[in-house]
């Protein structure tokens, strides 16, 4: 699953990796999902652009103590069929990071635990996540997909991984591109224990 992510870098960087005009005031540093924090997202209804939003997504049936943390991260095998994503299995966006983390089980119960950050060497990319808007509060959920080799050792117990875009398919995911195209996702990641 994906729960921390980190995002350095300055807007010049992120608007050259994801073709956009930064117009917002970008939020750096490590995000904690469970805190349900503020960060960069760009909107398949307005790709030129980024937009703040609230990680954890608030379907519109929800009452105000909806735990968002069951809706941090989406499976993309089931956002079809689940009630809090059905809804907006069509709203894609990307969330800029510079690298995200995930902790190894170093035995069987995971009482030890390695920690892993994964990125592309410092460089910005985008995770494929899906969004609500709700009274003009924008909240997501990044969406994942089953492992690659790299994640499957490192992410050992559920084997799963946020849904890393390329610049090849991130306008397809934008565009609404079958789901079924990127539930397998390969791209070129480094880890390094921290």
């Amino acid at each position: 699953m994906c729960y921390h992510t980190k995002l350095e870098a300055e807007k010049p960087a992120v608007e050259k990796a994801l073709n956009i005009k930064v117009n917002i005031e970008l939020p750096l540093g490590v995000f904690n999902g469970f805190t349900h924090p503020e960060t960069a997202i760009v909107l398949n209804s307005d790709p030129a652009k980024a937009y703040l939003a609230s990680w954890g997504l608030m379907p519109g049936w929800a009452k105000e103590d909806f735990k968002r943390a069951n809706t941090l991260n989406a499976r993309i095998e089931t956002i079809e069929e689940k009630p809090s994503f059905r809804s907006y299995a069509g709203n894609r966006c990307l969330v800029p990071v510079t690298s995200f983390f995930e902790w190894q089980w170093l035995d069987e119960k995971g009482k030890e635990k390695q920690k892993y950050e994964i990125g592309t060497g410092g460089q910005v990319f985008a995770l494929g996540a899906i969004y609500a808007e709700r009274n003009g509060v924008i909240t997501y959920s990044i969406i994942t997909t089953d492992a690659n080799e790299l994640m499957a050792e490192i992410h050992n117990t559920k084997k799963r991984m946020p849904l890393v875009l390329t610049s090849e398919n991130r306008d397809y995911w934008l565009q609404g591109g079958a789901l079924e195209d990127f539930k397998v996702c390969d791209p070129y990641l480094e880890a390094k224990a921290v």
